[in-house]
C-alpha cells in the first residue's frame, strides 16, 4: 500500500532522520523496528539507534521512562544514524522534553495532544505547556493520537487499556503514508504474532493511522526517499547482535564441528543466547548457565571435548570469565569469549553505549597471559568477525575474545547475505597418532599444541591450570620452563599477525592528520573524515579490527602522519596502546556520556587538530 492522496503534494528528499520516542510501554521499539523492516523492503540505505531505560518499568510519563528509536534512511550510503532526527514524533510530554533540543532546527515535531493534561505535564517536570513556544521552532503537527485511536476501535470487543496499547501502530500506519513506506510487511507480521480481537485492532488502527495521513489537511505533504544505489545481491535488515549469532551457527557449518554456547543472561548480550538456541538443528548446542563462571567453564569443557567453545557477555559478566580464561590459555584451548560492551563501571549504564573494556580484554588476567582481540566494526561486520576468531582459535589453539558494543547489537542495516562459497572453510584437525604425540609439541608455524580429544587411546594427557612442562604436558615448576612457555604463548599470539591483511587508509597515504578508530565507532569517523576532505580538509583513516596482534603495518602508518586521533568511547584506551607501541604523539578524543560519536563532535575536533601547529 502506498500511493499519492488527491490534492497532496508529494516531495522528493535524499534522506531522512526519524525519531520515535515515548513511554517505555508505549512500544517504541517496536514501532522503531517495524518502520526499519519496511524501510529495508523499499531498498533504502539506513542505520538505526534503540535507546532504551534500563528500568524494568520507570514511573510512567517520567523523563527516566523515555524510550527512543532513531532511523536514519537515504538514497545513498548511511553511516550513522544522523546527529540530530529530521522529525521527532513524541506520545506524551516527557517524550518531548527529553528529546526535543536534539531536533534538526525548523525540522518537524509529531505530538500526541491529548497526552498534554496538566498532570502529565507535572510529571515530566514542565511549569507551563511548551507547545507555544516550540510553535515558532519547529513544523508543529499536533495529533489527538489517543481519541483517534479509540474511535477506530470503538465497535472492537477489546478493553480501553487494551486499545491505548495499539496507538503506537496508528502513529507507524502515519509514518507510513508520510514517506510512502509498504504497510504489506508489517501486517504479515502481525497476523502470524496475534489472532481475534487483538490481531483485528492492530490492523484496524494500522490502516487507520495510514487512512488518516491521507484525508487529513494537517499533513499537505508526504515524502519520497529514493531506492539506494546498491551492490546488486540478496540483502536483509540485520542486528549485530543476530549477526553474532549466525556467525556462531555459520562457523560450526564451514569447519563441519558442532558449536557449544555456554551463556548467562545479561544486556545487551542475552539475544545471542536467544538467536543461537533457534538453531539446534545445525548442531549447536546451547547451555543457559547459573552463572557466568559456569558459562565459561562448560564451554572451556567443551573445547577440551573437540567442539567450538563459546561464550557471551558483557563488561561485568566478562570480568567474571577472567580466571577461567586464564585457564584456556595455560591449557592452550580454542574458545572464543564475545563481550558486548556496555557503560559502566559495575552495573554502569546497562542499555547504553560505551567501548572501555579494550584494556581488560588485553590485560584483565593474572600474570602474562596474552589473548588475540578482535573487534567488529558494524551490524554486519559482527558476522565475518566470529568466523574469522574461531579460525583464529583453532589455527592457534588459542582463546581469542570478539569485542562488540550495545550500539552495534541493537541497532541494524541492510546486509548483503554472503555467498556461501565465498565464506573461508577453516581447517579443524584432531591428533590421531598416539606413537608421536606430545600434548604440548609444536606446530613449527603457528606454535600450535595439538588438538587431542578425550577418550582417544593413547592420547591421555593431563589438563589444567597447574604450570605446564614444554612437550609432555606434565606438571612442572621449574623456573626456565615457566619462562620458555610464557614466551612460547605469546609469540604464539604475536604470529597471528601473518594473518591479517595491511591496514587500508581512507584518504591519502601520508600528510597532516590521521584519524584512528577502533569497532563501533567506525561509521561516525568515516563519516566525518568523508565530510571533512569535501570541505578540503587533509585527513585520512585508519579503523583496527585487529586490537591484539596490531596489523604488520600499522607502525609505519602512524609515522606517515603529523598528527595522529584517536576518537574513542573510554577515557583513552587505544591511544595509550598506541602512544606505548609506536611511541607516536597520539591524541586521544573521548567520550563516555553513553551515546556514540556525533559527526559534528568529530568535525569540531579535526578542525581544532588542523589549525594547532605541529611540535617541533
Amino acid at each position: 500500500m502506498s500511493r499519492k492522496a488527491p490534492g497532496k503534494t508529494v516531495q522528493q528528499l535524499e534522506s531522512v532522520a526519524i525519531r520515535f520516542t515515548g513511554d517505555s510501554g508505549d512500544g517504541m521499539q517496536l514501532t522503531g523496528t517495524k518502520f526499519t523492516e519496511s524501510t529495508a523492503i523499499a531498498g533504502n540505505e539506513l542505520s538505526t539507534l534503540p535507546d532504551y531505560p534500563a528500568e524494568i518499568r520507570a514511573p510512567i510519563g517520567t523523563l527516566a521512562g523515555v524510550s527512543g528509536f532513531q532511523i536514519h534512511f537515504s538514497s545513498k550510503s548511511v553511516r550513522t544514524p544522523a546527529d540530530h532526527p529530521d522529525v521527532l514524533v513524541a506520545f506524551n510530554p516527557a517524550a518531548l522534553r527529553a528529546n526535543i533540543d536534539d531536533v534538526r532546527p525548523t525540522g518537524m515535531v509529531i505530538v500526541n495532544s491529548d497526552s498534554f493534561t496538566a498532570k502529565s505535564l507535572k510529571r515530566a517536570g514542565y511549569a507551563e505547556d511548551p507547545r507555544p513556544a516550540l510553535r515558532d521552532r519547529y513544523a508543529m503537527v499536533e495529533i489527538p493520537l489517543t481519541r483517534l485511536n479509540r474511535e477506530a476501535l470503538k465497535d472492537l470487543d477489546i478493553n480501553m487499556r487494551d486499545a491505548d496499547r495499539c496507538k503506537n501502530f496508528f502513529a507507524l500506519g502515519l509514518m507510513y503514508w508520510l514517506y510512502h513506506r509498504p504497510v504489506e510487511s508489517t501486517e504479515r507480521w502481525l497476523e502470524s504474532r496475534f489472532k481475534g480481537s487483538v490481531l483485528e485492532a492492530n490492523l484496524r488502527v494500522l490502516r487507520a493511522g495510514y487512512a488518516f495521513g491521507e484525508t487529513t489537511e494537517i499533513l499537505p505533504v508526504s515524502y519520497i526517499v529514493p531506492k539506494a544505489k546498491i551492490q546488486p545481491g540478496v540483502y536483509r535488515n540485520i542486528t549485530g547482535n543476530k549477526a553474532l549469532a549466525w556467525g556462531i551457527v555459520a562457523a560450526g557449518e564451514l569447519m563441519q564441528t558442532d558449536v557449544f554456547l555456554g551463556a548467562y543472561p545479561i544486556t545487551p548480550a542475552s539475544e545471542v543466547l536467544h538467536e543461537v538456541a533457534r538453531y539446534r538443528h545445525f548442531g549447536v548446542k546451547t547451555f543457559q548457565a547459573e552463572d557466568e563462571i559456569a558459562a565459561i567453564c562448560a564451554a572451556i569443557g567443551a573445547s577440551f571435548a573437540g567442539e567450538l567453545g563459546v561464550t557471551t557477555t558483557s563488561g561485568p559478566g566478562f570480568v567474571l570469565k577472567q580466571e577461567a580464561l586464564g585457564l584456556a590459555v595455560m591449557a592452550e584451548l580454542p574458545l572464543v569469549v564475545i563481550d558486548i560492551q556496555r557503560a559502566g563501571p559495575s552495573t554502569g549504564m546497562p542499555t547504553k553505549i560505551e567501548q572501555a573494556d579494550l584494556l581488560l580484554a588485553l590485560y584483565g588476567r593474572n600474570s602474562d597471559s596474552p589473548i588475540p582481540v578482535i573487534a567488529a566494526m558494524s551490524p554486519g561486520d559482527c558476522f565475518h568477525t566470529v568466523i574469522e576468531a574461531f579460525a583464529w582459535a583453532v589455527k592457534y589453539m588459542t582463546p581469542v575474545i570478539v569485542l562488540s558494543n550495545g550500539h552495534l547489537a541493537n541497532s541494524s542495516e541492510p546486509w548483503r547475505i554472503p555467498d556461501v562459497d565465498t565464506l573461508p572453510r577453516p581447517k579443524v584437525g584432531y591428533w590421531s597418532d598416539p606413537e608421536t604425540f606430545l600434548p604440548y609439541a609444536r606446530d613449527p608455524e603457528t606454535l600450535a599444541r595439538p588438538w587431542a580429544i578425550p577418550g582417544t587411546p593413547g592420547l591421555e594427557h593431563r589438563i589444567g591450570g597447574l604450570a605446564k612442562e614444554q612437550g609432555t604436558g606434565n606438571v612442572s615448576y621449574d623456573p626456565r620452563n615457566n619462562e620458555d612457555m610464557i614466551r612460547l604463548r605469546a609469540e604464539k599470539v604475536a604470529r597471528i599477525a601473518a594473518d591479517i591483511p595491511p591496514i587500508e587508509i581512507d584518504g591519502p597515504g601520508s600528510g597532516e592528520l590521521l584519524v584512528v578508530g577502533w569497532g563501533g565507532t567506525f561509521g561516525a569517523i568515516t563519516a566525518a573524515v568523508e565530510a571533512a576532505r569535501q570541505n578540503g580538509k587533509a585527513v585520512s583513516s585508519i579503523h583496527l579490527r585487529h586490537l591484539n596482534p596490531f596489523p604488520k603495518n600499522l607502525g609505519s602508518i602512524l609515522r606517515s602522519f603529523d598528527k595522529i586521533l584517536v576518537p574513542e568511547l573510554n577515557e583513552g584506551q587505544l591511544v595509550r596502546l598506541l602512544r606505548t607501541e609506536f611511541l607516536v604523539p597520539a591524541i586521544g578524543m573521548n567520550k563516555v556520556r553513553g551515546q556514540p560519536f556525533l559527526i559534528e563532535e568529530l568535525l569540531a575536533r579535526i578542525d581544532e587538530m588542523l589549525s594547532e601547529e605541529t611540535s617541533p
